[in-house]
């Protein structure tokens, strides 16, 4: 029996992921921390468990985390957006001596934390970090595939897309206009290249993608995990990460402000007023962000994220499509899920090594998938689709473009 807590444990991932593991009988105990008490308190009645706590704390303080996480088996991290707090937030873990899971999304930071390795090392501490869908089961997918389905492996590449979630919060706002802003990853012909999102060489990157329940998508270059971790790890030419958020309307309306500007925190005077147009382009955001669901009649949420992993076996081309989709959840759940279960493998003991670890380093992927049949449904076929929550589908494209299903 552990006692695990959860910061940002009442946000749109954090509560899925306290959720599932209030269900879990290895926990004895699930903490939920946040800054908003409230909120926190009120998740807490609603579960309705002796096994919830509730404790507030500051993310930007290293003492408040080190007293919120006190006396902890494992420390799941769900605040974002992660380029503001991680850092803070993994030191004051490790200086706990506590085990560590993340989602961290965010690809410059991820290059910063992974420098704690010797720290955490020392400290004999696991740090598990983007542990959720994309970083996090993307990597396994890709891990397991690479391991038993190819002799060579190519190409890794990542899609996904979600949108209508019952709310967001200004961290995935921020979170998207730093992915926009800042030079993104691509491994391209086997080696590393940054690519700019509003300049030619991240247009041409540009493309739509055909996902299950969704349909064909525009989705664009972004700067994630994955395409830095996985060569480290994998013997690969290329790995690319792209994406979007639903409906295509509101992820223009991001963009737009972005590109122009908008994302900037620098105060501006106006007719006498002092203004950030971050502040003021967030709060627009998520204001039109309900009228555009009501406008576009976008109905439950939803979303899907696909690993297409290309190589030779046995000397013949293959490739293998991985889809991780639902029809009626979206980001709360594609995240909050792995994330989930990628803390009840630290507390089983199946996350090897020490120190700051991604996925595929070190989580046995058949661990991952056997751990994961309590929380997803296999499809196999659109027909099933629509009455299940959260499924996977593999698919294996021969040299001839001939698509099959197969059990992953």
């Amino acid at each position: 029996m552990a006692k695990v807590v959860v910061l940002g444990g009442c946000g749109a991932v954090g509560s899925v992921a306290v959720r599932t593991l209030v269900a879990q009988e290895i926990f004895s105990q699930v903490v939920i921390a946040d800054a908003n008490a409230a909120r926190a308190a009120a998740l807490a009645t609603e579960l309705a468990s002796d096994k919830v706590a509730v404790v507030g704390f500051d993310a930007n303080e290293a003492s408040s985390v080190r007293q919120a996480v006190s006396g902890s088996d494992v420390v799941l991290n769900c605040v974002g957006p992660f380029f503001k707090t991680v850092k803070t937030i993994l030191q004051a873990v490790i200086e706990s001596g506590i085990n560590y899971v993340d989602i961290c999304d965010d690809v410059d930071v991820t290059l910063e934390i992974l420098d704690m390795d010797a720290r955490a090392r020392a400290a004999g501490v696991k740090a598990l970090i983007g542990m959720g869908s994309s970083p996090g089961a993307t990597n396994v997918i890709a891990r397991f595939i690479y391991d038993n389905l190819l002799d060579e492996t190519e190409s890794i590449d990542i899609f996904h897309t979600h949108g209508g979630e019952p709310f967001e919060g200004e961290g995935v706002i921020g979170h998207r206009f730093h992915c926009m802003s800042i030079d993104i990853p691509m491994f391209l012909d086997g080696a590393m290249q940054y690519v700019r999102y509003f300049e030619p060489d991240g247009i041409a990157l540009r493309q739509t993608f055909d996902f299950p329940v969704v349909g064909e998508c525009p989705i664009y270059p972004y700067p994630h995990p994955e395409q830095v971790t996985m060569p480290r790890y994998l013997k690969v030419r290329q790995v690319t990460n792209k994406g979007s958020v639903l409906p295509n309307d509101y992820y223009n309306l991001t963009r737009d402000l972005c590109g122009l500007g908008l994302g900037s925190r620098e105060i501006l005077e106006v007719g006498g007023v002092r203004v950030v147009p971050y502040d003021f382009a967030v709060a627009f955001i998520l204001k039109r962000r309900e009228e555009i669901l009501r406008e576009t009649q976008f109905g439950s949420q939803r979303g899907c994220c696909t690993v297409v992993v290309r190589g030779r076996k046995d000397g013949q081309r293959q490739e293998y499509r991985v889809h991780m989709a639902s029809s009626n959840a979206a980001l709360g759940e594609g995240t909050g899920l792995p994330a989930a279960m990628g803390t009840m493998l630290m507390v089983q003991g199946k996350v090897a090594g020490k120190g700051v670890m991604p996925p595929e380093a070190c989580i046995d992927p058949a661990d991952f998938l056997a751990l994961s049949e309590k929380v997803m449904m296999k499809g196999t076929s659109e027909g099933e689709l629509s009455s299940s929550k959260s499924f996977i589908i593999a698919e294996r494209v021969d040299e001839t473009g001939q698509i099959t299903r197969f059990e992953i």
